[in-house]
């Protein structure tokens, strides 16, 4: 039997925990890089920690392809996992893509099929219609959660739909990439939706979601360093809104870690918790720099939680990095 035809043979026997946005969020479980066809082994441990909500943060699936056809197959292949529909029963869930699931590896602004892959991803995460995102280009979105003193925006950025390319090293032996001192990763409407979306926010924790690592500078592989002005700006922007308790959460990199990167002009501490590799991660261990890092790097199937305590005059932040049967690789309190 074909895949489609497989696919088709089943049905859903699930009904999607709906979104709440009136209670407030202490439990947020995120995650990347995830193959479809890779057994789905750790949903049940993540949703064992009965988390409020559930962060996609790219690479929901692998399908490295122009045929549309065979994306939603591959979608469809993810959805119809017994695991994760049991999850999905249990979890709210939104999300945003990295190059896998939109288009190919590192892939940018000029993948032809970006319009119709879009269709695909929202489809695939039950965005409901109503929402902004269907009136513009690109699938970037904020959500906010939670009554007035406990209010958590999350704002899912989309940094493939309109960014440049990357500047590949023709040399061998070097760097992967070279700068692209020019380039830009969000497109000037994505950034001046960014800035509106932080600036004088009324949320007690913003949540920002980059696919791609921003804070980290040192390794080869794709990250905001390979575009420096667009990750100066984007500090400048955070510098300049000020928001409450903000907290990065990227995927990506087959690893796991926690970077810590202080402010300029405000002094204050900007956290980004890396969490990829729900289905595989690097095969064989190796140091990577990293001044940024808070603790270890992590190179072991995981996903991420971040806690939010509630109880004392501001909120309480806390950031795992946890694995198969719920094992605990790091956590650190987010200050």
């Amino acid at each position: 039997m074909g895949i489609s035809l497989l696919i088709q043979a089943q049905t859903r026997k699930f009904t999607p925990m709906p979104l709440s946005m009136e209670r407030p969020l202490t439990t947020i479980a995120f995650g990347s890089c995830n193959n479809q066809k890779k057994e789905q082994k750790m949903w049940p441990y993540i949703a064992a920690e009965k988390p409020n909500l559930w962060i996609w943060t790219g690479d929901i699936i692998y399908a490295d392809t122009e045929d549309m056809r065979l994306k939603a197959d591959q979608y469809q292949l993810q959805k119809v996992s017994s695991a994760y529909q049991r999850f999905l029963a249990q979890v709210p869930t939104i999300g945003i893509w990295d190059d896998h699931d939109y288009g190919f590896n590192d892939a940018c602004k000029t993948y032809p099929k970006k319009a119709q892959s879009k269709s695909l991803l929202l489809s695939f995460l039950d965005v409901d219609k109503s929402r902004p995102v269907y009136q513009r280009e690109g699938a970037y979105q904020s959500y906010t959660f939670g009554p007035k003193g406990q209010k958590v925006k999350i704002i899912l950025l989309d940094t493939r739909y309109f960014r440049d390319e990357l500047e590949k090293n023709p040399e061998k032996g070097g760097s992967r990439y070279l700068p692209n001192r020019v380039g830009d990763v969000l497109g000037y409407k994505q950034w001046k939706w960014l800035e509106n979306q932080l600036t004088d926010s009324n949320a007690d924790v913003h949540i920002i979601i980059s696919s791609i690592q921003l804070i980290p500078k040192e390794h080869d592989y794709e990250m905001w360093a390979n575009f420096p002005s667009a990750r100066n700006k984007f500090l400048k922007i955070m510098e300049k809104t000020n928001p409450a308790c903000p907290i990065l959460i990227s995927g990506d990199r087959h690893i796991a870690e926690i970077s810590m990167i202080e402010l300029e002009n405000t002094h204050a501490h900007l956290y980004e918790i890396t969490s990829s590799g729900l289905t595989h991660t690097w095969s064989k261990y190796k140091e990577e720099p990293n001044i940024y890092r808070v603790g270890d790097l992590i190179a072991k199937l995981n996903y991420g939680l971040l806690h939010i305590d509630w109880s004392g005059e501001r909120p309480k932040l806390t950031a795992e990095i946890k694995g198969l049967e719920g094992s605990l690789y790091q956590q650190c309190q987010l200050e």
